[in-house]
């Protein structure tokens, strides 16, 4: 946990795909200080006029490689979440190619009695994790 939900427009291959998941694995381990096996990642193919990903006014082009991650969590201080921004688009540049404009994040917050793992019960609650 955090749960990654990463969304992209069709075209990138099983090994693009691998890399943009594992660098965005080690932004979110590296920035919220989460074990390496704390790995939860979903990532989504959309045909290019399914996405539509604007620049909210900023001044800037997205491309087609445009990536738009929302990163589901346990609260995160405001340092933390800044970190993984820049962490993040740091490695996207770095190990995929993809550029900082096209990188749209968002975090969504909740509780601990939101999540279980599995066996039905709430890990977070139960003492388990």
């Amino acid at each position: 946990m955090p749960l990654l939900k990463i969304d992209a427009i069709k075209g990138r291959t099983s090994a693009q795909i691998q890399q943009l998941l594992d660098a965005t694995h080690q932004a979110m381990v590296e920035a919220f200080e989460v074990p390496e096996r704390d790995r939860y990642q979903i990532f989504n193919e959309h045909e290019p006029s399914h996405m539509i990903i604007q620049d909210t006014g900023l001044g800037f082009e997205r491309t087609d490689r445009v990536v738009v991650i929302t990163a589901i969590s346990r609260p995160r201080s405001v340092e933390m979440k800044q970190r993984f921004y820049a962490l993040l688009v740091a490695a996207l540049e770095e190990k995929c190619g993809i550029a900082a404009t096209d990188v749209m994040v968002s975090v969504v917050t909740n509780r601990d009695d939101d999540w279980s793992f599995g066996m039905g019960r709430a890990q977070f609650l139960t003492g388990e994790l």
